[in-house]
């Protein structure tokens, strides 16, 4: 027996998630598929991330045992030629046993993406979340400072989530513009509550929107309740960009 780590890239644009369920396709539905096919056994992987419906990632972390002859690192050639084009295996190694890519200590990176300007961009449509509004950077990276630390994000959590513990220690949040009017919200943490991410770039989107204050995240921290905090910004814009595992 041997445990295997998959590094995994999708397009969640036609994926209701990551976790297996019952009224929708998903992404890890079709790896445990694929793998089962490939490998002649019934596998189950586990994953890192549980990613919404439509939300992106360029390297989810997944492990499955197996008892296979083939080499860890040929599995991903292998299971690339079988899996949809919407999702790849950018690697795949042999791991400890006790290897768990839930309960290790980590670093998560997500990025967001916001389309500002007057029109919408068809190209861009599955990857960004369109806002025609003017959008104050300068405002929302004041605000951004308020969410770095360890903080009680119960706030920013959705009401659905049944984790009892909602204390949560974001390292970073940095948000640039491009050329193309390309927002980009890059947040890393030591992990993120349901729907975390969406919440605050929503509530941030109504500070660049001059809705809220600045200053104002802060109280919406300090209240520790979903119904003060801004909407739950679309699954489209955003990615889970890595997961990097302490030594």
């Amino acid at each position: 027996m041997k445990r295997v780590k998959l590094l995994i890239a999708y397009d969640g644009t036609n994926y209701c998630g990551w976790q297996k369920q019952i009224n929708g396709i998903t992404v890890e539905e079709v790896i445990n598929k694929t793998l089962s096919e490939l490998l002649n056994e019934n596998i189950e992987v586990i994953g890192a991330s549980r990613t919404d419906s439509g939300v992106h990632a360029l390297a989810n972390v997944a492990v499955f045992d197996t008892e296979t002859k083939i080499p860890a690192e040929k599995i991903s050639f292998a299971l690339n030629q079988r899996l949809p084009e919407d999702i790849t295996i950018q690697g795949s190694e042999e791991v400890a046993l006790d290897f768990h890519p839930r309960y290790c200590n980590s670093t998560k990176t997500y990025e967001y993406k916001i389309l500002n300007r007057r029109f919408d961009m068809p190209i861009n449509r599955l990857y960004t979340h369109f806002v025609y509004m003017p959008l104050d950077v300068d405002k929302m990276r004041q605000a951004s400072q308020y969410i770095v630390g360890e903080h009680d994000f119960k706030s920013f959590c959705s009401a659905r989530s049944q984790v009892s513990d909602t204390v949560r220690t974001v390292y970073s949040l940095e948000i640039s513009k491009n050329n193309e009017d390309i927002i980009t919200f890059r947040i890393s943490g030591n992990g993120f509550l349901y729907n975390m991410v969406r919440i605050i770039v929503g509530t941030l989107i109504k500070v660049g929107l001059s809705v809220y204050p600045p200053e104002h995240v802060k109280e919406i921290i300090d209240a520790k309740d979903r119904n003060v905090a801004g909407p739950k910004a679309p699954s489209r814009g955003l990615t889970l960009i890595g997961i990097d595992y302490e030594e």
